[in-house]
C-alpha cells in the first residue's frame, strides 16, 4: 500500500531516497524517482524537503549520524578511558571499512553526497572529535592520560588516525597488514597520551 501524504514521513522519504540512490547513483537519481518509489507525487516529497539539495543533505547526514550514534554507545560506557579510546577508534575504522566493503556503489554515492554537503561532514567531524575529547577528558581525570587540553588532543588523535577512517583512503583498508598498521598507530597514540 502506497503511503498517503498523512503517513509519509521524512524517515520514509530518506529510506526511499537511499534505495533510489543505490539503484540510479547520485547523478541520475531525481526527486521524481523517489516519489515514484513511494507511490506519491513529487510535491509530497517537497513538503518534507524543500529542495533536491536539502533531501540529498538529509540523506548524507543520516548516513554520517549512523556512525556517530554507534560510537556514542562506547563513549557512554563505564569503563577505563584507554579501553574506550581503543574500542572507539577500532569501531570507527570497522564501520567505515564495512560501509566501503559491503556496498561499494552506495559508499561511492555517499562520497559524492558528502562532497556536496561540507557542512554535514564538518558537523560529523565535530561530533566525532567531541566524543574523543570526552573519552580523553575522562582519562585525564582518572590520571591515565596527561593531557591538559582534551579537545586539542582529540583533534590530534582524529587527524593521526585519518588513514583508517577518512574515506579517501578506502582503497587501502582491505590490503594485507592494515590491521597491524592500525594497531601500531593506536599504540603510539596511547603512549603519547599517557605522557
Amino acid at each position: 500500500m502506497a503511503p498517503t501524504s498523512e503517513t509519509l514521513t521524512a524517515e520514509r522519504i530518506l529510506e526511499a531516497t537511499e534505495e533510489v540512490l543505490r539503484r540510479h547513483g547520485p547523478a541520475k537519481a531525481t526527486v521524481v524517482d523517489v516519489a515514484r518509489a513511494l507511490g506519491v507525487s513529487h510535491g509530497s516529497v517537497y513538503r518534507h524537503f524543500r529542495t533536491k539539495a536539502a533531501l540529498r543533505e538529509a540523506v548524507a547526514k543520516r548516513w554520517l549520524d549512523r556512525t556517530t550514534d554507534a560510537l556514542a554507545v562506547i563513549v557512554a560506557e563505564d569503563r577505563a578511558a584507554e579501553a574506550r579510546l581503543r574500542d572507539w577508534l577500532a569501531a570507527l575504522f570497522e564501520a567505515k571499512r564495512r560501509k566501503a566493503g559491503e556496498d561499494p556503489e552506495l559508499f561511492a554515492t555517499y562520497m559524492v553526497l558528502a562532497d556536496e554537503n561540507g557542512e554535514a561532514v564538518a558537523e560529523h567531524v565535530a561530533d566525532l572529535t567531541g566524543q574523543l575529547a570526552e573519552i580523553i577528558r575522562a582519562g585525564a581525570g582518572s590520571g591515565t592520560f596527561t593531557t591538559a587540553d582534551p579537545e586539542t588532543s582529540a583533534r590530534a588523535v582524529f587527524q593521526a588516525t585519518g588513514r583508517f577512517h577518512d574515506p579517501c583512503y578506502a582503497r587501502g583498508w582491505e590490503r594485507p597488514g592494515v590491521e597491524e598498521e592500525f594497531t601500531a598507530v593506536l599504540d603510539l597514540l596511547v603512549r603519547g597520551l599517557r605522557g
